[in-house]
């Protein structure tokens, strides 16, 4: 198994390829215990017009976008990630409440 370099240390393409995959990774597992927030949310909520909360999601999406500011990463891109992500979370939390 090939060594993770932190991005600073990589000289090759196959030094950044495979940092990439694995910060891929753990971004995903990041991303199910995320969604897994979004199972409990939906179990929590009593009415399913609590599930889309617009305050709350600009109030993410402001934390992501500041987020990035302080880490001096793009705020723009990052924001429009979040923006998808929240959506994606929102649908899915949709789904479960009406599962439930």
């Amino acid at each position: 198994m090939q060594e993770i370099l932190d991005p600073e240390a990589c000289t090759t393409m196959v030094e950044v390829r495979a940092g990439v995959d694995a910060v891929d990774a753990a971004l995903v597992a990041l991303l199910k215990r995320r969604f897994g927030y979004m199972d409990a949310a939906a179990r929590i909520k009593p009415e399913r017009g609590q599930v889309r909360d617009e305050a709350r999601k600009a109030a993410v999406i402001a934390n992501a976008r500041a987020h990035a500011r302080t880490a001096g990463i793009p705020e723009d891109a990052v924001g429009e990630l979040w923006e998808g992500l929240v959506e994606a979370s929102i649908a899915y939390e949709l789904v479960k409440f009406d599962a439930r």
